[in-house]
């Protein structure tokens, strides 16, 4: 059985790629909608389960792992921006601080008996230098802060503003990689 990854976003199926797991992609239509009061660890795990379970209706009997990643600071839940300014506003509250970045995985388990979804839960803390206007203008510029939870890409040109992570840098990508493969191989998945 091959592993199938409920999600469009290229930079999880790029981290499962360079990790060497095999899978195929079926992306999810689900409902991200975070309901009211609900915490950020719960509203991603919630979202990476919803993914799955409108996966795995379409294709039973088979493994489908979803995820879903926000950014916290201050008990502030930062997803992906919906404008520029919305990025510039963003990036704003990071420069100079420390913030968390959280991703729910799930993974629906075939070989289960009650062919249950299992779910678990990456947290890194990520130090941004400071960042002048100027800085902050030139990144929400090159358009790459568009569709990352958080308004920025660790992997990319926003690698030149962390000072220091704590935690897995993977996560901060979009999918903590150990934490699936650890999932995939008590389930009893072979992934590669």
């Amino acid at each position: 059985m091959r592993l199938i990854l409920a999600s469009a976003s290229p930079r999880r199926a790029e981290l499962l790629r360079m990790a060497g797991i095999q899978f195929d992609v079926m992306v999810a239509d689900a409902d991200e909608t975070p309901e009211p009061g609900e915490q950020p660890e719960d509203y991603v795990c919630r979202v990476a389960r919803k993914k799955v379970a409108a996966v795995a209706v379409q294709i039973p009997r088979q493994p489908v792992l979803g995820a879903d990643t926000v950014v916290m600071v201050d008990g502030k839940v930062f997803g992906k921006p919906v404008d520029e300014e919305d990025a510039r506003r963003m990036l704003g509250v990071l420069s100079g601080r420390t913030h968390t970045v959280i991703t729910g995985v799930c993974l629906a388990d075939p070989g289960a008996q009650d062919g249950a979804f299992r779910t678990a839960l990456a947290r890194t803390d990520v130090e941004f230098a400071q960042l002048s206007r100027a800085d902050i203008a030139w990144y929400v510029a090159t358009g790459e802060p568009a569709d990352k939870a958080g308004a920025y890409a660790i992997q990319g040109l926003a690698s030149r503003f962390v000072t220091r992570i704590d935690g897995s840098y993977s996560n901060v990508v979009g999918l903590p990689v150990a934490l699936v493969y650890g999932l995939c191989r008590n389930t009893g998945l072979l992934v590669s």
